[in-house]
C-alpha cells in the first residue's frame, strides 16, 4: 500500500510549485519514492531532524530546496513547510515554522 503526501496548506504547496524547475524536478523524484517506499528514504534525499520532524533534501543547479515533514496515522506524510536555502546551516526561523505546524497537526489533524 502506497503512502500518501499532502500539504499543510496551500500556500506550502506554492511555495514548493515555486521553486526554480531543477530543485521542483528533484523534490518530485524524492516526493514519488517516499509514495512507493515511505518516508524514511535516509541521506541524502531526507534526513531526521529531531522529535518526529524530517527534511526533504531537494538539489538543483539553481540551489536548495528544503521541506520538512512529518508523518501521521493510514501511511500520511504531511509536507509542513518548504524554502529555498540560502545558507549553509537550516536557519532557526524555518525551523521553529515546521516545529509549530507539526504541533499543530498532531494535535488537531
Amino acid at each position: 500500500m502506497d503512502w500518501e503526501i499532502i500539504y499543510y496548506d496551500e500556500h506550502v504547496q506554492e511555495d514548493i510549485e515555486s521553486w526554480p524547475v531543477g530543485i521542483r524536478a528533484y523534490y518530485a523524484r524524492i516526493s514519488e519514492r517516499m509514495i512507493i517506499f515511505g518516508p524514511n528514504l535516509g541521506m541524502p534525499f531526507t534526513r531526521a531532524m529531531g522529535k518526529g520532524l524530517f527534511e526533504i533534501r531537494a538539489k538543483g543547479k539553481e540551489g536548495i530546496g528544503r521541506a520538512f515533514f512529518c508523518t501521521i496515522v493510514d501511511r500520511r506524510i504531511v509536507i509542513l513547510h518548504a524554502f529555498i536555502k540560502k545558507s549553509q546551516k537550516t536557519p532557526q526561523k524555518e525551523l521553529e515554522i515546521a516545529r509549530r505546524r507539526m504541533a499543530d497537526v498532531l494535535e488537531n489533524w
